[in-house]
């Protein structure tokens, strides 16, 4: 093998391999389990709880418009409420995404009384795929269309330790 092919193949390699560290990381978790999460939006803070035990504690970004909560897509806020979290996303355009069961029945009934579509897709998320995404990102707190964004390696765990069908509280 002459040294320019020999070259060229240690180069694709090690390509390969940056672009490999730069997908999530999937931990795994056997620590006492996630029963219950809690969004405190005011605080801005994400607790995975055991029971009445914080195990762990998260800063959050929220939506753009964070006061009250999520009444109709579009509107830039949280929900609050009580949802389960009913779904992931290894593939997300974030940095790993968990998905929030918002909206429930009443978010539905209030939508369908104010006339509007209540909206969907909440996540609990890392931070934008895309490099100018993540530019905006940084330039400000909530700045998401109204899920829960945490660091990329906060994701990671939250990812590992919590369950599908596990109970979310977000409170104002």
């Amino acid at each position: 093998m002459n040294r320019r092919a020999f070259g060229m193949g240690a180069l694709a390699m090690l390509s390969l391999s940056a672009c490999a560290s730069a997908s999530p990381r999937f931990l795994s978790y056997s620590g006492p389990e996630v029963t219950s999460l809690v969004v405190n939006k005011g605080a801005r803070k994400l607790y995975l709880m055991h029971h009445d035990q914080v195990l762990k504690e998260y800063k959050v970004d929220l939506g753009f418009s964070p006061n009250g909560t999520k009444g109709a897509r579009g509107d830039g806020r949280t929900p609050e409420g009580t949802y389960v979290i009913d779904r992931r996303n290894p593939r997300s355009q974030f940095h790993l995404s968990i998905g929030i069961s918002y909206p429930n029945a009443q978010d539905i009934a209030a939508a369908r009384a104010a006339g509007v579509d209540p909206g969907g897709d909440i996540f609990i998320h890392g931070q934008p795929n895309k490099r100018k995404d993540r530019k905006r990102a940084r330039k400000t707190d909530d700045w998401t269309a109204g899920c829960i964004a945490v660091k990329n390696e906060e994701i990671e765990e939250i990812y590992a330790m919590v369950k599908d069908g596990t109970t979310i509280t977000l409170r104002p």
